[in-house]
């Protein structure tokens, strides 16, 4: 995470303030708090192509049409600490998107847990079994 900020990308985000909407009384009304940050991806100079390309792919849903990755925030009733929470928020998306997983090593189940398994099936067909009512007709 401290690798992208120390990149600058402070320096291609958009900010934009409007009012938003929810809890604090007449401050709502009058002051614009909600902060939506937006990124383009495609002409960030401070991302390689790769990077670019992971950062479509796994963060598709919050890139608008235009090509710009937008976070909002109107959580807190101050613009200063909304920003701040953008800003929190994007980096975080960002480690999130560029991170690459480990590969899955696939084992078998040990022979223990297959057997409590099949147990705890046994009690539980039994439990059933014993609900039903028998009688003769």
């Amino acid at each position: 995470m401290m690798d992208l900020k120390e990149r600058d990308l402070e320096k291609e985000l958009q900010f934009q303030a409007s009012r938003s909407g929810g809890a604090g009384g007449q401050n709502v009304n009058k002051v614009a708090t909600k902060v939506e940050l937006k990124f383009d991806v495609q002409n960030s100079e401070r991302l390689s192509d790769e990077e670019k390309a992971l950062v479509q792919e796994k963060l598709a849903s919050r890139i608008n049409s235009d090509g710009f990755l937008q976070v909002v925030c109107q959580t807190e009733r101050s613009q200063l600490r909304n920003k701040e929470l953008c800003l929190e928020r994007f980096y975080e998306l960002l480690r999130q998107a560029l991170t690459k997983q480990k590969k899955r090593k696939a084992t078998k189940p040990s022979s223990a847990s297959v057997r409590r398994r099949l147990e705890n099936k046994k009690k539980q067909a039994e439990k059933k079994a014993s609900r039903g009512y028998r009688g003769s007709f």
